[in-house]
């Protein structure tokens, strides 16, 4: 199943991530002036994602996303050229290179969410060796909405499971728990 294409940091095998890594430089494609993100951490969460939302390297059918707490990170160079890339009322507030269409981050501030605190980033655009490498396939029947044909689904799931990452139409069980445990003590229904 090899030659059925998921995104090109994790074709050809997935990377283990390194001990006690700390972060690197997120870069735009631009030549001139790129947008420059630094993130001081590990990234958690690192996965491939099928929604339309998200940012895609041309040709791949999936991104690969992860998140990261937004104390660790900061638009170094160039945040000028950064643009909202979805409406104000979309969670993840991505954020794009108006010079190369780039998703450079994605807060999410909206109060009282799960979500509410990290950043999505895309490790993919960092040189540095070493981050959290994917650990399973997100929103995976949304790539049918960007115009995979149906038919094909089982033979990327299948794939996807030869690589190692568990194919979900939400997300994975650990964020998924999360969120309906930050639900469930909001609610008054679980308390510590």
């Amino acid at each position: 199943m090899a030659e059925i294409l998921i995104h090109p940091a994790v074709d050809g095998g997935l990377k283990p991530g390194a001990k006690d890594f700390a972060g690197g430089t997120l870069r735009c494609h631009c030549k001139d002036r790129p947008v420059e993100v630094q993130v001081t951490t590990q990234s958690a969460h690192n996965h491939v994602c099928g929604c339309t939302q998200c940012w895609k390297p041309k040709g791949a059918v999936f991104s690969q996303v992860a998140v990261a707490p937004r104390a660790n990170v900061v638009v170094a160079q160039n945040g000028d050229k950064l643009k909202p890339a979805v409406p104000s009322t979309a969670l993840i507030q991505r954020q794009a290179c108006t010079g190369c269409g780039v998703h450079m981050q994605g807060p999410v501030e909206r109060p009282n969410h799960p979500f509410t605190g990290l950043v999505f980033i895309h490790t993919e655009l960092s040189k540095e060796q070493g981050w959290a490498p994917p650990t399973f396939a997100a929103f995976v029947s949304s790539i049918i909405e960007s115009g995979t044909r149906p038919e094909k689904m089982d033979a990327i799931r299948g794939r996807l499971n030869e690589m190692g990452l568990p194919p979900y139409d939400c997300l994975s069980p650990a964020p998924m728990d999360y969120i309906a445990t930050f639900t469930a003590r909001a609610s008054g229904v679980l308390k510590d």
